[in-house]
């Protein structure tokens, strides 16, 4: 059996940590954090190699969202036969990251690159779910395409943003770090 190293073990951690943290308030708000669960499932993708990380991480959604709905009274509308529709929206941002992980260089093109892929995930991530709540919810059986469509256009951007933004954090952390690093081992090689 293949142990993780420690490094792996605090990227874990701090990716659960960041899920139970911002879990319960999908779009953010002035006093809360958006959800980070699509960035932490394409970086969970990304830097931990695990399947076993995946169906943890699924099963740590499940319980956030069923302790807010029981214990912190937050609405309950979109559990729905269309949340297992959560597994493949998340299957495409960890699979993503995983794509990615083979092709990273150390190169700002790199970072271009992850950029579009991330935009690409978490656009495809927006059309599974909002798609199946919408043919599987049976919230709209009466609300045709284009306009459950626009009934979308508000979420959209800031579904996309939340993201985008958590992707634009990790990226920069990463940086730095490789910045801090390649420094250290060019001043230890003088």
């Amino acid at each position: 059996m293949k142990l993780i190293s420690p490094r792996q073990t605090l990227i874990t951690l701090a990716l659960i940590a960041l899920m139970a943290a911002t879990r319960m308030h999908h779009f953010g708000s002035a006093l809360h954090l958006p959800d980070a669960s699509l960035a932490v499932f394409l970086l969970a993708g990304l830097l931990i190699a695990s399947p076993l990380l995946f169906g943890a991480l699924l099963i740590e959604a499940a319980a956030l969202d069923y302790f807010a709905i029981a214990q912190l009274s937050v609405n309950d509308f979109c559990l729905t036969p269309a949340y297992w529709f959560l597994i493949p929206t998340y299957a495409v941002l960890w699979f993503t990251g995983r794509y990615y992980a083979r092709i990273h260089r150390h190169s700002l093109k790199s970072l271009g690159v992850f950029a579009s892929l991330s935009a690409i995930a978490l656009n495809l991530a927006f059309l599974i779910s909002n798609g199946s709540f919408y043919l599987f919810s049976g919230r709209y059986p009466d609300m045709g395409v284009a306009e459950y469509g626009s009934y979308m256009i508000p979420i959209y951007l800031p579904y996309l943003t939340g993201g985008a933004l958590y992707l634009a954090c990790a990226a920069a952390l990463y940086a730095v770090l490789t910045m801090r690093t390649t420094a250290a081992t060019t001043n230890n090689g003088q």
